[in-house]
């Protein structure tokens, strides 16, 4: 993964959309991303509102994993700052980008949660899976158990198995929506994240990964880029 600078670039990460970087920065992912690139400053709520040059897949789930991750775990994301402006690709690139974002967060992110409740066999579909198709399968099914399971244990007064339950039918249910919405893939993270360990190593490192399919983005030199970040902050001041 991309890294090394995530600190020398001193910008703080936040949940949500801003006007415009505070003192210490104060943006999301993608507004971070068009100020070291040197674009003018937009407010991003969604990756329709990137720039162009952003792949519209991967800026939907950084912005998804952005506004999920907790305050000490986002400014992980500043080591992929560099890698978003100038990534937009061809159509068939960027479904291809889609669905992998959703079957690698099957594979990769439901199987603890399963495994966590108990559901072993669902946990061995979701890993095992070849394809998104039987990715959306596993997921289909592990959402129906969750929700049977989260509706017994209401019943009989079980909380924390009803919490687990209830959040394998969320995460599942977001994987499968995942296959055509990439902000999707990172609610299966966000559902996750309570009950298993390593969820958000394991969503940047899918983030990085779904960064190497199709066109790079070119190289934006380090130095620029701080000034850029710098000249921003010193504008709010």
């Amino acid at each position: 993964m991309a890294s090394g600078f995530e600190h020398i670039l001193h910008w703080r990460l936040l949940s949500g959309s801003h006007p415009f970087p505070g003192p210490d920065g104060g943006t999301c992912i993608n507004e971070a991303a068009v100020v070291a690139a040197g674009l003018p400053y937009r407010s991003i709520r969604s990756s329709s509102d990137c720039p162009p040059c952003f792949s519209k897949p991967l800026a939907a789930y950084a912005l998804g994993l952005n506004d999920a991750m907790p305050d000490h775990q986002r400014s992980r994301l500043m080591a992929f700052v560099l890698r978003l402006s100038g990534s937009a690709d061809t159509a068939e690139i960027e479904e291809q980008r889609t669905r992998f974002l959703a079957l690698e967060s099957i594979r990769r992110i439901l199987p603890p949660l399963l495994d966590r409740a108990g559901f072993a066999d669902l946990a061995a579909r979701c890993d095992e899976a070849q394809d998104l198709d039987a990715g959306l399968l596993a997921a289909q099914a592990a959402a129906w158990r969750g929700g049977t399971v989260a509706q017994a244990a209401s019943q009989q007064r079980d909380w924390r198995r009803g919490a687990l339950a209830s959040a394998i039918a969320r995460s599942a249910v977001a994987a499968v929506k995942s296959a055509t919405d990439a902000r999707s893939a990172a609610e299966v993270a966000e559902g996750a994240s309570p009950f298993t360990e390593g969820v958000w190593d394991s969503a940047a490192t899918i983030l990085d990964e779904a960064l190497t399919i199709g066109r790079q983005a070119p190289d934006i030199d380090l130095v620029q880029a701080q000034e850029r970040l710098d000249a921003a902050r010193a504008s709010a001041s």
